[in-house]
Formats: C-alpha cells, structure tokens, sequence
C-alpha cells in the first residue's frame, strides 16, 4: 500500500501536469480563436463548437473575456443578428488589424512547432 508521502507526491505531480497543461491550452486558444474567425464571422456557439470539434475544450466563461479583449485591441469587431430560435446573437469578425496580428501569430506558431519538434525528436 502507497504511502501518504507517495501519494502527496503523486498529486502534487499530476496538479503540476494539469497546470502546465492548461498554461498550453490558454497560450494558443487566443491564435486558434482568430484563426475560426478568420474563415468567417461566428457567434460564442459556433467558436466554442469548433474548438470542441477539435478537442481543444473550452468553456463560456473562458471565451467571454477573451473575446472582450480581442475586441478591446481593436483585433475583432461585433454586429448583432436577429437569431429564429431566441435572442438575437452577436457575430464576431476579424478587423483588418486582426487579420495581420493573426499572420503574425501563424509565424510564430510554425517557427515555435519546427523548434518543439526539433527537440523533442527522439535521439537517433
């Protein structure tokens, strides 16, 4: 039978995974956000079911302020619509501004997946 210690241990170390984890999770969510965006103009379920559709899970309350704050650096813009089945829904839109800062994003994002996959090669 484990210890106290061996199991303090391991879920200290499982929390520390979850953690990092997330941290990844949140470090690319901003880029994957845009790049939705960037196919076309879409409202809160259709952001969060794209991301789900990708198994990248992430919940209202993480996109709201997001968004926000996208919108604040002038990344993003809104327009309502009338919606058939409720209220009506607000879409999200790419700005110009956004546009670029996301070309700049995709730069990055491939200079940093040749670099990761670089390392993390297996030794030969």
């Amino acid at each position: 039978m484990p210890s106290n210690n061996d199991l303090r241990s391991t879920k200290t170390r499982m929390m520390k995974v979850e953690n990092t984890k997330a941290q990844m999770r949140k470090g690319i969510l901003e880029y994957c956000i845009l790049s939705i965006l960037a196919k076309d103009d879409a409202y809160v379920a259709e952001i969060l079911a794209s991301l789900k559709d990708a198994k990248l899970l992430v919940v209202e309350g993480t996109i709201y302020p997001l968004l926000t704050r996208l919108k604040n650096a002038g990344l993003l813009t809104y327009r309502w619509e009338e919606s058939t089945g409720g209220p009506p829904r607000k879409y999200y839109q790419l700005t110009e501004k956004g546009q670029g800062f996301l070309s700049e994003l995709g730069t990055t994002w491939k200079e940093l997946q040749t670099a990761v996959n670089i390392i993390t090669q297996p030794n030969k």
